[in-house]
């Protein structure tokens, strides 16, 4: 039972205020890179991010082929590689220094209420996750403006750009898989692999099929980059006809198999969130640098995920 619930209109006015406060910071990000002169594609990187900035504000509203030109639109500068970041205002080391110097560990704060906000309404209320996150951060936004004064609204916004500039086009890369999964499961892919899987794999043989599905989802995951897309389409695929069919649980079988595909995260350069963009961030010379480090622990996970599904079904 959740502690707070509201109706469905206000969580989808909330939800919708979210998205047009994300619209409007690409949208700025493309007006910075248009006006900046230091931008070798400044007029690529606009129209990169101003389109991505009114599909994401105005998308709710727009007619849905306004909003397919829109990423068609976004894809051409990314496609020909004229994204690019322009001039940076970077923290020097030694202001850095100096700030953590007066603030300490305390820095850590701000950071941990985006984690505490999210979990707190994904537990605790009906409304999306990422109202929570976006109550995080407005109260991140106050906590270090208390450390500085120098944390104004505009160092928050440009500070936003220049992040968004340094992952560059795929940021919209969840949004694609998201949408991905949905495409796939609606074109009846489950169905296709499912009549694949049944030429290889044994019918009652449960061992088998909890292998071919935890494998199966290690894979998908590694295509499309997200392992909530690929559970629908590998569950109706293998899940359902191979495992649920002869008695395995199901509430298992789906927690499991979802882990299994959290392996395929850690292997793919799809899954950009978590593999691309800390490479982005810390400027690592190892593009690869963060998967050759995951592979191996994603390797163990995923045969004890294994022992620990064919144990309990």
């Amino acid at each position: 039972m959740k502690l707070i619930q509201i109706g469905t209109g206000a969580s989808t006015v909330l939800l919708n205020i979210v998205w047009l406060i994300i619209g409007f910071v690409a949208i700025y990000a493309g007006i910075k890179n248009l006006l900046d002169k230091e931008n070798p594609s400044r007029y690529g990187t606009a129209l990169f991010w101003g389109a991505f900035g009114v599909a994401c504000a105005f998308g709710t509203w727009l007619p849905n082929k306004v909003t397919g030109a829109l990423v068609l639109i976004m894809c051409i500068p990314a496609i020909f590689r004229k994204v690019k970041v322009g001039h940076e205002d970077t923290p020097t080391k030694e202001y850095t220094a100096s700030q953590f110097g007066k603030i300490g560990m305390k820095i850590f704060l701000p950071a941990m209420m985006v984690a505490i906000f999210s979990l707190c309404f994904a537990l605790f209320t009906n409304i999306s996750s990422m109202v929570g996150i976006t109550c995080g951060t407005i109260v991140s936004m106050i906590l270090l403006h208390a450390y500085s004064k120098k944390n104004t609204p505009k160092v928050f916004l440009n500070d936003s750009e220049r992040f968004l500039s340094m992952m560059g086009p795929l940021c919209m890369l969840p949004q694609l898989l998201g949408c991905l999964g949905g495409v796939f499961n609606a074109a009846g892919v489950g169905e296709v692999i499912a009549g694949l899987v049944e030429n290889v794999v044994p019918k009652g043989n449960i061992v088998v099929g909890i292998i071919v599905y935890a494998i199966g989802m290690v894979l998908f995951t590694m295509i499309m980059g997200n392992a909530f897309a690929a559970i629908t389409v590998m569950t109706v695929g293998i899940g359902a006809p191979f495992v649920l069919a002869y008695g395995a649980n199901p509430v298992v079988v789906g927690m499991l198999g979802l882990t299994c595909g959290y392996c395929g995260t850690l292997c793919t350069p799809m899954a950009a969130n978590f593999n691309i963009v800390p490479v982005a961030i810390l400027n690592m010379k190892d593009r690869w640098g963060v998967i050759k480090n995951q592979v191996m622990t994603a390797m163990v996970l995923l045969v004890f995920q294994i022992i620990y599904m064919i144990l309990l079904s």
